[in-house]
């Protein structure tokens, strides 16, 4: 029976990608004098997948990608001005307003009222504190996990502690990289509900005849598709 419930964060309760992509087209207005937007972002992305074991995710991250390519690009000759730019432009965007998605909270209270709903999220520890705080929606989950990455291994431990175990769970988000796949492999329901930009290092492909697994359009879809399931209430 299904008793608990994982909610992804970033662009599945709120906005995130939408910022950094507004970020990396200034990052390539910075830099246009030295490489065309195309190759800048080739290379950043390869910076970005170099990088995640020594810095994992997140803005602080991204920043660091950015001047590391920044550096690449123009043969070590990038002007300062343009890495003070850049760093701002990381500042800027850890202070960001949150910008919640429809039928977000709604849809974290309903399911709260019959199941217990934990936040499972990665990236960096402040940042996500910082959003979860802004977004008002933390009194409403009965735990949050911020974690370096997503695995089955860290789903099974998850869900062990904070309900009955894997296979009585569900998690929901937009990426099925990092949502949906390890979530099944843990044994647990996975439900996929797309954003419209999705970071290419999260792209994968959908787990198609696999009987635990869902695809939604919104949120506002989860309650429905959580009644049709075995349920208990939590306790």
């Amino acid at each position: 029976m299904l008793t608990t419930i994982g909610f992804d964060a970033d662009d599945t309760l709120w906005q995130n990608e939408s910022f950094f992509r507004l970020t990396q087209d200034r990052f390539s207005a910075l830099l246009a004098d030295y490489a065309e937007a195309e190759h800048l972002h080739a290379q950043l992305l390869a910076a970005e997948r170099r990088n995640l074991g020594h810095y994992g995710f997140g803005v602080k991250g991204f920043t660091l990608s950015m001047i590391e390519t920044a550096i690449e690009v123009t043969e070590g000759r990038v002007p300062s001005l343009v890495i003070a730019e850049i760093m701002a432009a990381g500042r800027e965007m850890l202070a960001h307003p949150i910008e919640l998605l429809p039928h977000a909270r709604a849809a974290v209270k309903t399911l709260a009222a019959s199941h217990r709903v934990v936040l499972i999220t990665k990236g960096d520890l402040l940042d996500q504190e910082r959003k979860l705080a802004q977004s008002g929606l933390g009194d409403l989950f009965h735990g949050v996990e911020i974690v370096s990455d997503k695995t089955a291994k860290s789903y099974s431990a998850i869900f062990a502690r904070h309900g009955t175990g894997a296979d009585q769970a569900l998690m929901v988000g937009n990426s099925l990289k990092s949502d949906v796949l390890p979530a099944l492999a843990a044994g647990a329901y996975g439900v996929h509900i797309p954003h419209g930009l999705t970071w290419a290092l999260e792209y994968a492909d959908a787990p198609v005849g696999d009987s635990r697994f869902f695809a939604l359009n919104t949120l506002g879809e989860l309650p429905d598709l959580v009644a049709g399931l075995p349920n208990h209430h939590k306790p």
